[in-house]
């Protein structure tokens, strides 16, 4: 199971923990079984069909998915998941 790290935003949804182990294949899989397990977090990260939201910013260890195969991104037991939403503001 890969280990998937919240941001402090989304840890109202996890109980608190800044990090979670989720089983999946893919980094699809692993968003869609995070969703499962705590629910109220998929409408933070996940479109309707069930894509990741443009604003969210998704990596597999150092790497964002983008640059991948986005959430078709495979994952092993020892990858660790960071979940980076978009910021904005300044001037």
């Amino acid at each position: 199971m890969a280990i998937v790290r919240i941001p402090s935003p989304l840890r109202k949804y996890t109980g608190g923990q800044a990090k979670v182990t989720i089983p999946g294949a893919t980094v699809a899989e692993v968003m869609t079984n995070l969703a499962a397990a705590h629910p109220g977090i998929a409408p933070r990260i996940q479109n309707d069909d069930g894509s990741i939201k443009r604003f969210i910013n998704v990596f597999v260890n150092e790497d964002e998915i983008r640059a991948l195969n986005g959430d078709a991104t495979t994952v092993s037991d020892t990858d660790e998941i960071s979940i980076i939403p978009a910021m904005a503001g300044g001037k």
